[in-house]
């Protein structure tokens, strides 16, 4: 089957359902954009999964999966959104052993498989139907930060910041589980160090 690669665009809030995120994926070639409603906590675990310096103080279920993938000899070589039913996303992951090179298919909701595709550094794919289906053409906006940090309006108020203070508010965030404004803070904290080298 002709599948199309799917790349992570972002994760906002969701304006249509309280307490859920939309996470957006995207067919580069063609711009359209595959928006999947998920969880607050399978939002945060993706947000984790794609900053790599980030790391709870205990690990959370996707990360203690893919442990036990690895430590069993798989990896995880895709993740195949294949089909939409009544707006619902229907995914499979793929594994291969790397030692015996036998493969194993599993069931599992799409915003699980996008969690375990960033730690794997996975592609994600999908069919051109689901695509027809489901797809849209949009302009994202800048993903705003979280309310509860009032002193971070925009990316101007932190590169307005010290070192110091970001990393103040960093270890708030953390603390707070608040993984989203965490990640704008460390791409802060990133691009400066970027220019001192």
């Amino acid at each position: 089957m002709d599948y199309k690669e799917l790349i992570i665009r972002g994760i906002s809030y969701s304006q249509t359902q309280s307490g859920a995120y939309a996470l957006l994926l995207e067919h580069e070639p063609t711009n359209v954009k595959l928006p999947v409603v998920i969880g607050n906590f399978e939002a945060q675990s993706i947000s984790l999964g794609l900053e790599k310096d980030i790391h709870p103080p205990r690990p959370l279920t996707h990360d203690l999966f893919s442990k036990f993938v690895k430590d069993t000899h798989y990896e995880l070589t895709s993740v195949v959104i294949y089909q939409i039913v009544d707006g619902v996303f229907f995914s499979n992951i793929n594994f291969k052993n790397t030692s015996g090179g036998e493969e194993l298919i599993l069931d599992a909701r799409t915003s699980d498989a996008v969690a375990m595709a960033v730690r794997f550094n996975a592609p994600i794919y999908t069919t051109e139907q689901v695509l027809n289906e489901a797809g849209i053409l949009l302009e994202i906006e800048e993903k705003a930060v979280e309310e509860h940090f009032p002193e971070i309006h925009a990316e101007d108020n932190l590169k307005s910041m010290s070192m110091e203070e970001l990393q103040k508010i960093l270890e708030d965030a953390v603390k707070e589980e608040d993984y989203d404004t965490a990640m704008e803070i460390q791409e802060e904290i990133k691009r400066r160090k970027k220019k001192i080298d």
